[in-house]
């Protein structure tokens, strides 16, 4: 199997870790992308740092794109359910104007920007390129049955539009791209850390597990010009 270039976009988190040691392990070449310095040293490891503005992700992307020209993935593992002072909405009374501004920043801002970011790369390259973002079935539209968590459906919802709106773009502009929403689960992080004793028996799953199921759907995508929103299992999701 010939080495391939990943880029892992927020790879301090769980999931991200996860991904980097996993090709770590393939012989990849892997590039980092995130806010603190990963304390992972490896030959094959290449870290940037980004504070996840605007113009840090657009310089970043940009030297990505001119050191590594062949990428084969490239996956925004970012991502917030709570914050220090909110969490999920379960009444109406309950939305927060500023919890909601971080949860669509994080959640939808920032993957979105990655992705306009690294859209010159992908009309350009001769690679074909997996772009993948971590949403979530809660973000489904139709899927909703028990409401509730305002802030974080809504900011997977958006996310989940934009990356549909880019994908009918990128088709007609003939991209060499596929655009994937990958659902992880209930994976064992900072994230679902308050919600786990909730968690059914065997749906909290390590964060090696999911890294091990997305790389493997990365590997199978179908080059069709459509978007692909998944599951853990690799099941469709409704929009």
């Amino acid at each position: 199997m010939s080495q391939k270039t990943v880029v892992i976009i927020g790879a301090s988190g769980a999931i991200g870790k996860a991904l980097v040691n996993l090709n770590l392990r393939l012989n990849n070449q892997v590039v980092t992308v995130s806010r603190e310095t990963l304390s992972i040293s490896h030959p094959l490891l290449k870290k940037y740092q980004s504070d996840y503005s605007q113009k840090s992700i657009s310089e970043v992307a940009s030297l990505i794109s001119r050191v590594y020209p062949m990428l084969s993935t490239i996956t925004v593992c970012n991502g917030a359910l709570h914050t220090q002072t909110n969490m999920p909405e379960k009444r109406i009374e309950a939305f927060d104007i500023d919890y909601f501004s971080t949860l669509l920043h994080i959640n939808t801002m920032t993957p979105f920007m990655w992705l306009q970011a690294f859209t010159p790369h992908l009309l350009s390259t001769q690679t074909p390129c997996v772009f993948t973002a971590l949403s979530a079935r809660i973000g489904s539209i139709s899927d909703n049955q028990l409401g509730g968590w305002y802030s974080y459906r809504a900011s997977k919802a958006s996310l989940n539009m934009l990356f549909k709106t880019a994908s009918i773009e990128l088709q007609r502009r003939k991209c060499n791209a596929k655009l994937m929403l990958f659902h992880p689960g209930t994976t064992d992080s900072e994230l679902s850390k308050p919600f786990q004793n909730n968690v059914p028996e065997g749906k909290l799953f390590k964060p090696e597990f999911v890294a091990q199921q997305l790389h493997s759907f990365q590997l199978n995508r179908d080059f069709n010009g459509a978007i692909d929103y998944i599951d853990w299992q690799g099941h469709n999701i409704q929009w």
